[in-house]
């Protein structure tokens, strides 16, 4: 008798931001690849979803309502949801973003000039990777 797979568990991220081009870009890698979105536009509506859902992906404008509140919720994911994989769009990568990032557990950090396909894309091979071949939880 042979044994069938078992299915893949369907992944889910939070989006936060507050540009609908982006949030659209990332939508659409994300769907096409079996990921589904919850999309939060402002503070209160990201940490809503967050008791609402359990998510796989968060990814983070670092600026959400006034510069710098990303990092806030980016640390927030992290805290409840340890295993996900978390990434702040932020304006620059300089030395005070890569101490915000270690702060806060964000495993990844894009700057915000990269397309939002591309953002997505990388996130993809991330976390559908098998595991043995993840990177490490360390900003690159």
């Amino acid at each position: 008798m042979a044994k069938t797979p078992a299915p893949i568990a369907a992944k889910l991220a939070l989006i936060v931001h507050g540009d609908m081009g982006i949030i659209s870009g990332l939508q659409s890698v994300f769907n096409q690849n079996g990921i589904t979105t919850i999309v939060a536009r402002d503070l209160p509506t990201a940490l809503l979803a967050i008791t609402q859902h359990y998510f796989d992906v968060g990814v983070v404008s670092s600026r959400i309502a006034e510069e710098g509140d990303g990092w806030s919720v980016s640390g927030v994911l992290r805290l409840v949801f340890p295993n996900a994989f978390v990434v702040v769009i932020a304006p620059e990568t300089d030395v005070l973003t890569l101490k915000a990032a270690i702060n806060n557990g964000v495993n990844e950090i894009f700057d915000k000039e990269r397309s939002p396909q591309e953002i997505a894309q990388t996130i993809v091979s991330s976390v559908t990777a098998p595991a043995s071949k993840r990177p490490s939880r360390t900003v690159q």
